[in-house]
């Protein structure tokens, strides 16, 4: 029998026209820096495609057909705790879905996963069995979209407790699924290791938790420090933004909430530097984009939203103690554009249970948003095994 939720409140999202107005005039009076010659993407976003990708949002993007297909997906808010929380809310088919709580990260959105949810939920509608289907929860992180922002920053530890919370008193679940990538990633990977009785398993699609390295753990392999070698060498050059975010992020937060096209490079780099490189670009539409960036302007959330990476530096939240393990099962994902290279096994042991790990061919840091289809496939594969231990769980 399924539960019936407490404490929902039905959403729609809704811009004022003068919202809109106010961005078509900042779009129109957009003043561009110069650039080196033949610049490329190699000092940011690559000045001929920040253009077009201006020219697009300010002629031909669609804010109010956006919002339309938005809100054709059940949308609510919750307050949980202090917090009010945003969600996508899809009841799968037939007649016991397992509940998959879905967590994106930054710069993404809920509308990472909007093409996943249906598939998800109702997979006997898109070629798949109707015994694979979930309930499927999508939450904004706190501080993002239209979920409330914390007094001050919290850590993704303190959101898992909030998600464990949204998913048991607040939607009725006595046991859940969980999947996460960016920020989501280290939230689901919380789940795992404070709500071991009410989580299954849980699919990450990267492995941001750092396992214990202290007095007592053992020694790195080879394999181990050639990797991390090579983590440090990428990081050194994709990471230049979170030292702003983690330390002051007030300031940078002024130029991003009074400037779209500011806020449109800020974002867009991550897209083409964290994703399979293309030829004009990063492998999204820029309706895709520009979809997530509205998110952050229409909202103004992108200060609260870097808050993460200030409690990051300041709470921590992104080790293991000495002791600590995922202790879940966990399925993992490696795309080969990731904004991390993919661990070694070795490496992935030392902090998760790993029972299934695929290393894809294509795709990087947004999955859900960049390869669907390959998402989907292995979100359905990984949990099929878990919906019978579930009931007896339940039961």
């Amino acid at each position: 029998m399924r539960p019936e939720p407490r404490g929902l409140a039905p959403f729609r999202i809704e811009v004022p026209a003068s919202v809109l107005e106010d961005l078509g005039d900042r779009l129109a009076r957009a003043r561009l820096p110069g650039a080196p010659a033949a610049a490329g993407w190699d000092y940011g976003v690559e000045p001929d495609y920040l253009r077009r990708l201006v020219e697009y949002w300010r002629t031909d993007y669609d804010w109010r057909a956006v919002e339309g297909r938005l809100n054709r997906l059940p949308q609510f808010v919750a307050s949980v705790g202090d917090h009010r929380v945003h969600l996508v809310y899809e009841r799968g088919s037939g007649p016991d879905p397992l509940p998959l709580v879905l967590t994106h990260g930054w710069p993404g959105s809920f509308v990472e996963f909007e093409a996943t949810v249906g598939p998800l939920a109702h997979p006997e509608r898109f070629g798949g069995r109707v015994e694979d289907a979930f309930d499927v929860i999508v939450p904004s992180l706190p501080g993002y979209g239209w979920s409330s922002a914390p007094s001050a920053p919290i850590s993704t530890r303190d959101i898992a407790r909030i998600w464990d919370e949204l998913m048991t008193s607040t939607l009725g679940y006595e046991r859940y699924a969980a999947q996460g990538g960016d920020w989501g990633g280290l939230v689901t990977s919380w789940l795992g290791v404070d709500a071991p009785s009410h989580v299954v398993a849980i699919h990450l699609n990267i492995m941001g938790l750092r396992p214990y390295l202290g007095e007592g753990s053992p020694p790195l392999s080879p394999e181990e420090e050639a990797w991390v070698a090579r983590t440090r060498a990428r990081l050194a050059r994709e990471t230049g933004y979170q030292a702003i975010q983690g330390t002051k992020p007030q300031t940078l937060a002024y130029a991003l909430t009074d400037s779209p096209v500011g806020l449109a490079a800020w974002i867009a780099e991550k897209f083409h530097g964290w994703s399979a490189p293309g030829p004009g670009g990063p492998p999204f539409t820029m309706e895709q984009i520009l979809t997530d960036v509205m998110i952050y302007w229409l909202t103004g959330s992108v200060n609260s939203a870097s808050w993460l990476y200030t409690a990051a530096r300041r709470l921590d939240g992104m080790r293991l103690a000495r002791g600590e393990l995922v202790g879940v099962e966990t399925a993992f994902v490696a795309c080969p554009y990731d904004l991390f290279p993919a661990p070694p096994d070795s490496w992935v042991r030392r902090a998760y249970n790993c029972v299934r790990r695929t290393d894809l061919a294509v795709g990087g840091h947004f999955l859900a948003y960049e390869r669907p289809t390959e998402f989907v496939e292995d979100v359905r594969s990984f949990f099929r095994g878990y919906r019978a231990a579930r009931r007896r769980s339940a039961g």
